[in-house]
């Protein structure tokens, strides 16, 4: 099930794409795993009701598994 993200989230996701804010991204990869990517936010999409980033290496991330963006706290594991 989805998780929408706060708007606050998507504001700051905006803003580092807009001005191609180089970003460190923490995330879970999957239900234990945390995995850090770091890159540029070239755009976000929805696939059947999901958000997602997609940075400028082609890494697609589920906007509801962020745990951090750019130091920013998002989620609790």
């Amino acid at each position: 099930m989805y998780n929408p993200i706060s708007c606050e989230f998507f504001d700051q996701l905006n803003v580092a794409m807009q001005r191609k804010i180089p970003s460190t991204v923490v995330y879970l990869k999957n239900e234990e795993e945390k995995e850090t990517v770091k890159g540029v936010v070239k755009t976000m999409e929805v696939v059947d009701g999901i958000e997602f980033m997609i940075l400028d290496s082609k890494e697609k991330i589920r906007l509801d598994t962020v745990i951090t963006f750019n130091g920013k706290k998002h989620k609790d594991v």
